[in-house]
């Protein structure tokens, strides 16, 4: 039996050209990784803004943005524009009450009192604004209150 030795191999420039071809350098394949992660983390914090914003009322927040209640802010010693005009124990809805300047001629009534935490019944009642008001002087009551829960009120006094 004979033994055969095989020459060592050939130097790489020697070898004849391979079929297959060499990976890519690792360079291009971390810029991938790279941006893969990058991905990731703006998706995770698109993710969390999202679950934030359900959780603490952005619908909400949007909602006020494009129906904002204009009176909500208001105090004593502030003034509201124009309202319809109710007599005894009407009541009637308001769309588009505001605050303005006491000095503005758009002024119609005087804020003489807030009263916040009131149900649509208490609001309804003749004691809501008695205490703001005096005796023979005609008063108002203007109320941002939903079903069901609570709000504020509005005593007002019309503007001298």
């Amino acid at each position: 039996m004979s033994e055969q030795v095989a020459p060592p191999p050939a130097s790489d420039a020697a070898q004849p050209p391979s079929a297959v071809q060499a990976p890519p350098p690792a360079e291009p394949q971390a810029e991938k990784s790279g941006s893969k992660k990058l991905l990731g983390i703006v998706g995770a914090i698109v993710v969390f803004l999202v679950v934030a914003g359900l959780k603490f009322g952005i619908g909400s927040a949007i909602g006020n943005f494009f129906n904002k209640d204009e009176t909500a802010e208001a105090k004593a010693g502030d003034c509201i524009a124009e309202l319809p005009e109710v007599t005894g124990t009407e009541e009637e809805k308001v769309d588009g009450a505001k605050v303005v300047e006491c000095t503005s001629t758009d002024a119609v009534y005087n804020v003489v009192g807030r009263v916040d935490g009131q149900t649509q019944a208490q609001a309804r009642s003749p004691e809501a604004c008695g205490q703001y008001i005096k005796e023979g002087q005609e008063g108002y009551v203007y109320y941002s209150i939903e079903p069901g829960k609570t709000g504020y009120l509005l005593c007002l006094t019309k503007k001298a």
